[in-house]
């Protein structure tokens, strides 16, 4: 049949090339478009998981994942922009939330179960494998062509959280089917009773208020996000007790989304330069959306940011991270008083725990 008119693109992925950066062409065998790919693949198993019916409990998690994922794979296609990088916060979010779903899961949910127990598990079990893949294909990039370590550990952290979350829809549907059944009612006698007319009585500890359903559209318009003073003060309490069941005395600090300090608390026996420099590291995390660990990897010469060093109130070293609610950065935590890794592990702590807060 003779097509006529067409336009179908035709074009140098007929050669097997294809872009990644404008003006370049490189082979579909290269280790870099392997690796974009998985990705991609991720991201669309994660949709496949979304569109179960029966999924409310992971679908904004999985959304978050999902725009996460697409950030990191523009950071693999353009690594020289410095505009697709994210947050350690980002892996602190799947090990907090691992850890709340493991505390509710029993060694038999964990061990023994097959995928298959339910179609939303199943499906949570076909993305891990397919994230396990992709993986293999970012290491293997990673010998030819840096990989952010961010970005490694994202893929490695969110195998192990598929899995978890696989485990969990089993449980969850487990008991649904219980719930089910126990409500069931058995036939008592061949002769059925007469039907009863149903009336609906609504009850009052589960009706919503007027209050929760203006709270409700709060949330879904993206309000009530701000990081008021009694918040950041439960997460300044929260490192502290950390950094003190680990031996350490710091400085900690909240700033808002505009970088002004919400609140600030100097541990027993912390340097007093700590003060300064926690609050710069809160700041340097909003100002540049990203974690200062991460930064301090491009400002390296030759790197994206090299030379942002230089500007008053940025701090390149571990130990600031911003602070995310409903998607959108609220502001920013500092701590000061080790070395930068210490510092920066006891700030993404705290950011984890964030929407528990």
């Amino acid at each position: 049949m003779e097509i006529k008119d067409s336009k179908v693109k035709k074009g140098n992925g007929d050669k097997g090339l294809t872009s990644l950066l404008p003006g370049s062409q490189v082979s579909k065998a290269d280790e870099r478009v392997g690796a974009i790919g998985g990705i991609d693949e991720i991201v669309a198993a994660l949709g496949s998981v979304r569109v179960v019916t029966d999924c409310p409990i992971f679908d904004g998690k999985l959304t978050r994942v999902q725009k996460t994922l697409r950030t990191l794979a523009a950071g693999l296609k353009d690594p020289r922009s410095g505009k697709f990088v994210f947050s350690s916060e980002e892996v602190a979010f799947l090990e907090s939330d691992m850890e709340k779903m493991l505390d509710k899961l029993t060694d038999s949910d964990w061990q023994t179960a097959l995928p298959g127990g339910c179609e939303q598990s199943a499906r949570l079990d076909v993305a891990r494998a397919v994230t396990r893949r992709a993986e293999h294909a970012l290491i293997t990039m990673d010998r030819r062509y840096a990989v952010p370590d961010t970005f490694k550990q994202y893929i490695n952290r969110l195998s192990d959280w598929l899995q978890v979350a696989a485990r969990y829809a089993d449980q969850r549907h487990s008991e649904q089917e219980s719930a089910a059944e126990a409500a069931t009612p058995t036939q008592a006698a061949s002769t059925p009773a007469p039907a009863t007319p149903a009336v609906t009585v609504p009850h009052p500890d589960t009706s919503p208020t007027a209050q929760d359903m203006v709270s409700q559209v709060l949330a879904r318009l993206g309000v009530g996000h701000a990081l008021d003073l009694e918040k950041a003060t439960r997460l300044i309490r929260a490192v502290e007790e950390k950094a003190i069941s680990e031996g350490k005395r710091a400085v900690v600090a909240v700033v808002n989304r505009e970088g002004n300090p919400v609140a600030v608390h100097v541990m027993d026996g912390a340097f007093l330069v700590s003060y300064e420099v926690a609050v710069r590291k809160a700041y340097t995390a909003v100002a540049v959306k990203m974690s200062t660990m991460e930064l301090s990897r491009l400002v390296q010469p030759g790197q994206t940011f090299y030379g942002l060093q230089n500007l008053d109130r940025i701090v390149t070293f571990g130990g600031g991270v911003p602070l995310y609610a409903g998607g959108e950065i609220v502001g920013g935590l500092g701590v000061s008083g080790g070395t930068g890794e210490e510092d920066h592990q006891l700030a993404a702590y705290g950011a984890g725990l964030l929407p528990s807060l």
